[in-house]
């Protein structure tokens, strides 16, 4: 119970300072509405490669705009050494590192669901087909993103060209996240439920969370402490 105390309270202190200055938050739903709108005259909404490269580009947007959330993690600990006070305050590495975790989620889940109907205009995408199925995905590919986001941002805090170093040490690693996700959101939006062949990519999303949690997890206080 402490622990999940320590972690809600830590999740909460970061979604408040966001949510005061909202630097990540109006950079990151700006950048993901313009590269929408990109794509839009890219590709003929009309078209069937369109839709059957959807999940793709859907996917594409948001492993983009969601580096700009992860990358203001511990960004924003910084200044006046208040990343080392957390560390060195009797909250253990675990607890930190998910509660960071936990706002990154909730603030990359909210980019994606003011994202996903304008993605439906644009597109001439009907999203609603699947909803539940498709907010499993979302659910799932997301907290996988946020897990490996947050390792990363708190490696390479330190570093002076730490907005460049993170997105390619970040999306090599989601590859396999974000390749699942893709095979699994293009059938969705086309109103295929998820079955059959569709069920192996479900899993190895769920492996992913599972096993990327558990070593974060694991690993945070060599990463946090050095």
């Amino acid at each position: 119970m402490l622990f999940l105390r320590q972690m809600m309270t830590v999740a909460a202190k970061d979604l408040r300072s966001e949510l005061r200055t909202k630097e990540a938050l109006n950079a990151s739903l700006s950048f993901a509405l313009v590269i929408l709108l990109l794509f839009s005259f890219a590709f003929d909404p009309s078209s069937d490669t369109t839709r059957e490269i959807s999940g793709g580009l859907l996917w594409l947007v948001f492993a983009f705009a969601g580096a700009l959330i992860l990358n203001r993690s511990f960004a924003r600990e910084l200044e006046n050494d208040c990343l080392d006070a957390l560390i060195a305050s009797p909250v253990p590495g675990p607890a930190l590192f998910l509660g960071k975790v936990v706002a990154n989620y909730v603030l990359l889940l909210g980019i994606e669901v003011v994202c996903l109907p304008v993605f439906g205009i644009f597109y001439n995408v009907s999203w609603a087909q699947q909803p539940l199925w498709l907010a499993l995905v979302m659910i799932l590919a997301s907290w996988g993103v946020s897990v490996v986001g947050t390792v990363f941002s708190a490696l390479t805090v330190n570093l002076r060209l730490r907005e460049l170093m993170l997105p390619m040490l970040v999306y090599p690693m989601l590859i396999p996240c974000l390749m699942a996700a893709m095979q699994l959101t293009t059938p969705l939006l086309a109103g295929q439920p998820v079955q059959g062949d569709l069920l192996a990519w479900l899993r190895m999303l769920i492996g992913f969370d599972i096993i990327f949690t558990s070593l974060a997890v694991v690993l945070i206080d060599t990463v946090l402490i050095g």
